[in-house]
């Protein structure tokens, strides 16, 4: 089978298409042969073995696939690695069948990032009715969800940011009722005057450095911002006395801590495709790479080229 190999870490560079035997299944896992691989940010820290879990070499990239059983039936699953593959086998409770009327894309997109979207409201950072919230990269894969489940989940107001005018506008399509762009000199003001010159009540948070520091310097009393991502490589470091000064509170997720727990995947994916389903939530699918370009696709997510859920064919 053709897969997307790395042999050691680092840049795009190192990333191969190689011919490998099928994987085999064993037990209690299910052999999927791929459709389409999901792509996440994430995908760039496990290249570079940077990210919160760590790797060895030779490593097959991709934490989600979608595809179709040995028996025909659709599914979309959660991997540990090797969904840069024509085949990929996952345990059993980590598959998930795709409802009649959603494509692969969509299910994808409600797969990783529709969850960390759904759990970044409802578990971390708890949103009650009326809070004003801001989405840093609102055009993401993850910010474009949350941006349309935040009044749906009760929010008031809600910001994003986004790096050009052509995501900036999508965010506001998509619901968002301000934008603002993240390179602005003084992040922390224009957060404020975005949201009619208040301080905001949350913060969903996956840059890191100065934007992390700068949304936390916008929150009210009571605020919470939720770290999910470190897209800027650049790690924060927090002052206790700060935090208990302005009442504000930090909280970090990762996904990889909700599997396992079937309440806290199977139950908010259901909820998630039936608002697919009812038209309420629209993913928003980006470019499909063909798995001979892996490296341009890689390129294209750290130069922040892309929005909505990507996608690798890996007949292509």
């Amino acid at each position: 089978m053709r897969a997307v190999q790395i042999d050691e870490f680092g840049g795009p560079e190192v990333l191969r298409v190689v011919d490998l035997p099928k994987p085999e299944p064993g037990d209690n896992e299910v052999l999927i042969e791929v459709s389409r691989a999901g792509m996440n940010f994430a995908d760039t820290h496990q290249r570079e073995n940077s990210y919160l879990a760590r790797y060895e070499t030779p490593l097959i990239l991709g934490g989600e696939v979608a595809g179709t059983t040995p028996d025909g039936q659709r599914v979309i699953a959660l991997v540990p690695s090797g969904g840069y593959a024509e085949y990929a086998v996952a345990h059993e409770a980590a598959v998930h069948p795709i409802p009649d009327g959603l494509d692969e894309g969509a299910a994808l997109a409600l797969l990783i990032q529709g969850l960390t979207a759904w759990h970044l409201f409802k578990t971390s950072a708890k949103l009650a009715p009326g809070e004003s919230v801001v989405i840093v990269s609102g055009a993401g894969g993850v910010g474009s969800l949350a941006v349309q489940l935040a009044k749906t989940f009760g929010a008031g107001r809600v910001i994003t940011t986004a790096s050009t005018q052509e995501k900036r506008d999508l965010t506001v399509s998509l619901g968002a009722d301000a934008a603002v762009d993240p390179a602005e000199e003084d992040l922390t003001a224009a957060l404020i005057s975005a949201n009619d010159g208040n301080q905001v009540d949350v913060v969903l948070e996956m840059a890191g450095g100065r934007v992390f520091s700068a949304c936390s310097e916008a929150l009210a009393p009571f605020g919470r911002i939720v770290a999910y991502g470190i897209a800027g490589r650049e790690q924060n470091t927090l002052e206790t006395g700060r935090l208990m000064r302005k009442s504000r509170a930090v909280v970090g997720f990762w996904l990889m801590h909700c599997l396992g727990r079937r309440d806290m995947i199977d139950e908010p994916l259901a909820d998630l495709f039936d608002r697919a389903a009812r038209g309420e939530l629209k993913p928003q699918i980006g470019e499909t790479y063909p798995l001979s370009e892996v490296r341009r696709a890689h390129e294209d997510m750290q130069g922040r080229r892309t929005s909505g859920k990507l996608l690798l064919d890996p007949a292509r």
